[in-house]
């Protein structure tokens, strides 16, 4: 039996926006926007800092990194409402 809270994606994405916002890799204008639930795993999505062409950037590891902190953190304590 799994002791996971229910919660609705937007109140998950308010702490997971404030975790963001409290991390020392925190960057400017880094924000999840979406996210859901594949497997028991939670998984963010938000802007990735892509350049013009489309190919990633220096900005967009911080935030695969943040995305995946995110989803060791969270997933352990919430499932989202069906």
């Amino acid at each position: 039996m799994s002791n996971k809270q229910n919660i609705s994606s937007e109140d998950l994405l308010m702490i997971a926006n404030q975790l963001i916002q409290d991390h020392d890799a925190y960057l400017d204008g880094m924000r999840a926007t979406s996210v859901e639930e594949k497997d028991d795993v939670l998984v963010f999505k938000g802007e990735y800092f892509l350049d013009d062409s489309g190919l990633p950037t220096e900005k967009t590891t911080a935030v695969f990194n943040m995305f995946k902190f995110l989803a060791h953190k969270l997933s352990p304590e919430f499932t989202l409402k069906g």
